[in-house]
């Protein structure tokens, strides 16, 4: 499926950089990406009692591991000026066709930290109101995903199914929160 791999010139989304620092006396070198914040969204569906998923294909993961998609929060890049709850909710639309009642945020935290450093803001939203079948913009090509709250625990664990810690960190979340009641 990949045709060709090559440097990457006139980036859009990141900037590739070469750090030159100090520690201990010794210069020291590291490459790194410049890249953008960004928000994710685990969407839960009440009468469906799923989270609202999007699978997605990434031509890294397949670069790399030779997995097509992966299964992920409903998330986007903060490249606008919108507030963070604004640019969360226009996602949800746009990846889901889903409006987002009651968002709230859960925490932030930073995410490829070897390399990129960008924050992340993780936010619970339940859903209803579907008003487009969703699906991305552009060239995205997002499929929707209904997880039904009884496979949440066998899917966090299956392996086969290409997932990132943000969606194992919001699962978890989810967990602590209402799977007492």
């Amino acid at each position: 499926m990949i045709k060709k791999i090559e440097p990457l010139k006139n980036p859009r989304f990141i900037e590739p950089v070469c750090i030159y620092y100090e520690r201990d006396g010794k210069e020291l070198r590291w490459e790194a990406v410049k890249a953008h914040d960004s928000v994710a969204i685990l969407l839960y569906h009440p009468k469906k009692r799923s989270f609202v998923l999007v699978k997605q294909f990434r031509p890294a993961l397949y670069m790399q591991q030779g997995l097509e998609f992966s299964y992920e929060l409903c998330a986007g890049i903060v490249d606008k000026d919108k507030s963070l709850e604004e640019i969360a909710k226009e996602e949800v639309i746009e990846e889901t066709g889903f409006v987002a009642k009651n968002l709230q945020k859960i925490t932030s935290f930073y995410t490829s930290v070897g390399f990129a450093g960008s924050r992340q803001t993780l936010y619970y939203a339940e859903v209803e109101e579907r008003i487009s079948e969703g699906g991305g913009i552009e060239d995205e090509r997002i499929e929707v995903v209904f997880l039904p709250i009884e496979e949440m625990e066998a899917f966090i664990y299956d392996e086969s199914k290409p997932k990132t810690p943000g969606l194992l960190f919001a699962f978890c979340w989810w967990k602590e929160r209402f799977s007492r009641a």
